[in-house]
């Protein structure tokens, strides 16, 4: 059964990034940027309200510090300070949430860093470093560290697919560092087809394997919210109820 995500809550200061408000109800999961690639506490605040409002579940969506590349830039930083890095966001988000009355209800990192712990082990154990702390789930992709190392470490992996990202030959994704306009009805074909067979066509025309428990549309994907809702409809027979 699948559920459908949204990177969000990306706006900061008076620069607004995306259709929040038109995307959340048509989303399960939100994963809420803390500050790092983009956000900041009053937006922080507004989105988990905002979420609350529809009864869309949070998880934290932490970055590597780099606001000026929105987190889409790779960084070198040893295991124990990125740890850090990443506790200090969550734990960030998690305030305004017991503020809310709210859970946390997932940990996904954001950008270069969610590829840099799908390839890097020791990324990968940093996450998990991070999620002992919060005992919550942890978005990633199959068949890469996110899978291997997570679930070694005793962590729940969440399979994520992305509707709206290429993937290259490897099955890896194609993370570029602005998203351009996909078209609705083949990023929802996509995504039954990931569902369903648990495959995906590749940039290079191969078949690479993907797991879907969990479906991504990106807030900064200029037409995300007919992204978002083609891909509900299409999928309400797999829907988590």
């Amino acid at each position: 059964m699948a559920a459908i995500n949204c990177d969000m809550g990306e706006a900061f200061g008076l620069y607004k990034m995306g259709d929040d408000e038109g995307l959340m109800p048509l989303i399960d999961e939100a994963n809420v940027a803390c500050g790092f690639h983009a956000s900041d506490f009053n937006h922080m605040r507004k989105t988990v309200r905002l979420a609350k409002q529809h009864g869309v579940k949070v998880g934290a969506h932490p970055s590597l510090p780099d606001l000026q590349g929105f987190g889409r830039r790779e960084m070198k930083i040893g295991r124990e300070e990125l740890a850090n890095c990443l506790i200090y966001q969550v734990g960030a988000l998690k305030g305004f949430l017991d503020a809310e009355g709210m859970s946390l209800s997932h940990i996904k990192p954001h950008g270069s860093l969610y590829g840099m712990a799908a390839r890097m082990e020791d990324v990968a154990h940093a996450v998990c470093d991070v999620a002992d702390i919060f005992k919550v789930p942890l978005f990633g992709m199959v068949n890469t560290n996110h899978q291997k190392v997570y679930t070694a470490r005793g962590h729940t992996f969440v399979p994520e697919f992305y509707a709206d990202l290429d993937y290259n030959d490897e099955g890896g994704l194609i993370i570029t560092r602005e998203h351009d306009a996909k078209d609705p009805a083949e990023a929802a074909a996509k995504c039954v087809r990931a569902i369903k067979e648990s495959k995906v066509k590749t940039v290079g025309g191969k078949d690479a394997t993907v797991g879907a428990a969990t479906i991504c549309v990106h807030s900064d994907t200029p037409n995300a919210v007919d992204i978002a809702f083609a891909v509900r409809e299409a999928i309400k027979p797999f829907r988590k109820s």
